[in-house]
């Protein structure tokens, strides 16, 4: 297999801390810490670089969780979310240098400002309000992990002679990643982050956001990188994959759509309109790229899109954003552990990464002794019917 110039770019996984399933709508895996376990591990042999941890709703709790993976995982590193309008940047400032050394300096953040009023529970601000808030709180948050002395008396934050006593393993600070679609957010990404993440658009739609913060970073001395959030359905063919897609979406009636849409259209969150208007709410139009698929973001709320198709054809559409300036892919498919042997298996050649379980050694081939093989002096042996997943 042949490849382009493109440098390998890094690709995460997804720990399903909500519940796993097949289907949309249908979590028939529950999130006991024994499925987590297995999808970080599998994760992690397999050669991801890190996993992402959601937040809100029915998710574990970010930090409780990677605390935990963090324990039975030797390289993954973790994008554990930080809400800053319900925790203080000085025990924030703790908990991750504490994690960040517990897990060996794994530790990624997640800065999340969260979407609506519910999410709060009680923080009474407006959307302005709390892009406002996370602006001040990732100043004085990345001063203390600096090991600086903080006196500060803001709008929303007020502190006086505080410190960070314990420094994390990374320095300054674990690498911060952050993702909106409105100004406020834009602006918030220029100043403090170091990886924007968006959810997976058009190239041309994510292309814009991404030379807006460009440009504004440019002002604050700064240069920020860029990820790219997204499902991913990949099969052997084209036909496979466009035929998992929709099975994904079977069992998901008109009026789990209709409701799921009317919900995401009132959203306080810009990013969250966005993934909405890609798909219409409707199933009659949901390619909207040559490889992108906006069905998920029917019943899912948050990222909508889906990258689907062959390894090659795959790989390709990721190259498009590449060249855009992505170079961190923060992928998912159901279920996470099947899909992620898939992705390994099927697309890291594609995309020139190797994956520890799928290499051959010293020149031998992969292989396993319970699985049939052929060979030049014996006919193939049967076992029965034997269906890969």
């Amino acid at each position: 297999m042949t490849h382009d110039t493109h440098d390998s770019p890094s690709v995460y996984w997804f720990i399903p801390s909500g519940g796993d399933g097949r289907r949309l709508g249908q979590p028939t895996r529950p999130a006991h810490f024994s499925y987590l376990t297995q999808v970080a591990q599998a994760a992690d042999v397999l050669g991801f670089d890190g996993v992402l941890l959601p937040t809100g709703g029915t998710n574990e709790d970010t930090i409780v969780v990677a605390s935990a993976l963090s324990s039975v995982t030797r390289q993954l590193r973790f994008l554990v979310a930080l809400r800053p309008s319900l925790i203080s940047p000085v025990l924030a400032a703790r908990l991750t240098a504490s994690l960040d050394r517990i897990s060996g300096g794994r530790v990624n953040l997640n800065i999340v400002s969260g979407s609506s009023p519910n999410e709060l529970e009680g923080v009474n601000l407006t959307s302005a309000e709390r892009y406002e808030l996370t602006n001040e709180w990732l100043g004085v948050f990345r001063a203390l992990l600096r090991g600086e002395t903080v006196q500060h008396d803001g709008t929303h934050l007020h502190l006086s002679e505080s410190r960070s006593l314990l420094p994390s393993v990374q320095r300054p600070y674990p690498p911060i990643y952050f993702g909106g679609s409105s100004d406020p957010a834009l602006a918030v990404a220029a100043e403090h982050v170091d990886v924007y993440l968006s959810w997976g658009e058009r190239p041309e739609q994510v292309a814009e956001k991404f030379e807006r913060i460009r440009a504004d970073a440019r002002r604050h001395g700064r240069q920020v990188r860029f990820g790219l959030r997204a499902h991913v359905i990949v099969r052997p063919t084209e036909e496979e994959a466009w035929a998992a897609a929709d099975d994904l979406i079977a069992d998901v009636s008109d009026a789990q759509i209709a409701q799921a849409h009317q919900a995401f259209l009132s959203s306080a969150s810009e990013g969250q309109r966005r993934q909405s208007a890609l798909n219409g709410g409707t199933r009659e139009s949901l390619r909207i790229g040559k490889n992108l698929w906006a069905g998920v973001g029917l019943l899912r709320g948050g990222a909508g899109t889906a990258f689907v198709g062959n390894p090659e054809n795959v790989a390709a559409a990721l190259r498009e954003y590449q060249d855009i300036g992505v170079d961190t892919f923060v992928l998912s498919g159901y279920p996470h552990l099947e899909e992620a042997y898939r992705v390994a298996e099927l697309l890291f050649p594609a995309l020139g990464r190797t994956s520890p379980v799928f290499t051959p050694r010293d020149g031998q081939p992969v292989t396993h002794t319970s699985t049939p093989t052929l060979n030049a002096e014996r006919a193939p042996v049967t076992v029965g019917r034997f269906q890969s997943i």
